[in-house]
């Protein structure tokens, strides 16, 4: 039989120098901490812009959501709509606001490191000054309690609240007290233009503001959406159909546009992460990061 000579430049030699043939695999031991670090650099960026995990310390939204539980909290959502009355929204609150961490914080050198940790990648507690509550009222809105029934009152129109289980709401016969929240009645508060009116589900113990005033807008950080820890608590923290059913009946002017949130400019981050990603997947298969980069189509 005949020999086949191979084509002129689809030899082995040729097939080497145009980089075709497959190197060897990067060693574990150089590959994990790349990963890791990859790994770590995308959970802060989804910290900082996307999601973030919080956890609940005191009662003030029982029982809604209870002492320990950990909430998944959208931290984009309302750079692209106005919040929605019945919401759970974590915000910033104001100097006047008072913190209501009921648990003692450790100051040991290995709880301040753990926490540094846990706040990158965002799964520590939150702040003195986070707060989580219930959105009730959105700009031009007249809110006040009680009514006949003893409900708080939306321009008007009295809100079946069962979210507040029995024996939480506060005390209908004290008399309401501008520096403390344990009355359930207040005078009627017309939120103010960029801000919200915001109570806790627990009114005995919730300090909201019917004693610490509307919020703005700008404070919030974002949206609680789901329970995630305790497992056997996962559940999605949705708009109460009364709020649904009272935004259909009771149309109001939207809340003014929202101002940014966070002065970082977060696309140069985001654009980096193609770049994270492709590094690591060349590290698993053994390609110089910048061959893989300029295979991709352009």
């Amino acid at each position: 039989m005949r020999s086949v000579e191979p084509m002129e430049g689809y030899g082995p030699a040729s097939r080497r120098r145009r980089g075709l043939v497959r190197r060897k695999e990067m060693p574990l031991w150089q590959e994990l901490p790349l990963l890791l670090v990859v790994a770590f650099c995308l959970a802060v960026l989804i910290r900082t812009f996307l999601v973030q995990a919080f956890y609940i310390p005191s009662g003030s939204m029982e029982n809604t959501l209870l002492v320990k539980d950990r909430v998944l909290v959208n931290k984009v959502i309302y750079d692209m709509r106005d919040p929605v009355r019945g919401e759970i929204v974590v915000f910033r609150g104001d100097e006047n606001w008072t913190p209501e961490v009921t648990e003692p914080v450790s100051n040991t050198f290995a709880a301040k490191l753990g926490r540094t940790i846990g706040d990158l990648v965002g799964v520590s507690r939150p702040g003195e000054r986070d707060f989580i509550k219930r959105v009730i009222g959105l700009p031009g809105d007249k809110v006040a309690c009680c009514d006949a029934k003893g409900r708080i009152t939306v321009n008007g129109v009295g809100i079946d609240e069962p979210y507040i289980a029995d024996g939480f709401n506060s005390d209908l016969n004290q008399p309401p007290n501008p520096n403390q929240c344990t009355s359930r009645q207040f005078t009627e508060v017309i939120v103010p233009d960029g801000e919200m009116f915001i109570m806790g589900d627990h009114r005995q113990v919730s300090q909201d503001a019917r004693c610490q005033g509307p919020v703005p807008i700008s404070n919030i950080i974002g949206r609680a959406f789901v329970i995630v820890w305790p497992s056997n608590r996962f559940t999605s923290l949705s708009v109460p159909d009364v709020w649904k059913a009272y935004a259909a009946d009771h149309p109001t002017a939207a809340a003014p546009a929202l101002e940014p949130m966070r002065k970082d400019d977060p696309a140069t981050e985001v654009f980096a992460l193609p770049f994270l990603l492709s590094a690591a997947l060349s590290a698993r298969s053994g390609l110089p990061f910048g061959t893989r980069r300029r295979r991709l189509p352009s």
